[in-house]
């Protein structure tokens, strides 16, 4: 059986208004500031610090106490908190 030719694709070159507009809209990132880190990554701690108290000393600590359940909304809030930040971190 005879093989097919091989036809060669040209390569696509977009129209000249295209490259234009779109260069006019891109933004410049800039880098997140010292603090932004700083407090994600408290955010993170103090998260899990939070849980950490609870299971350990919760019973002992009179405002844990009175928050019951919603200890672990704080904590993991705080973490949650923190992650969020992590994805706009530049």
């Amino acid at each position: 059986m005879p093989k097919s030719k091989v036809r060669k694709k040209s390569g696509y070159t977009p129209p000249e208004d295209a490259l234009r507009s779109r260069g006019a809209q891109a933004k410049v990132l800039q880098p997140s500031p010292r603090w932004y880190l700083a407090l994600m990554v408290a955010l993170w701690l103090i998260g899990l610090l939070w849980i950490v108290v609870y299971y350990v000393a919760g019973d002992q600590i009179p405002f844990m106490v009175s928050l019951s359940a919603w200890n672990f909304a704080i904590g993991f809030g705080a973490m949650v908190g923190g992650l969020i930040m992590s994805m706009r971190w530049r």
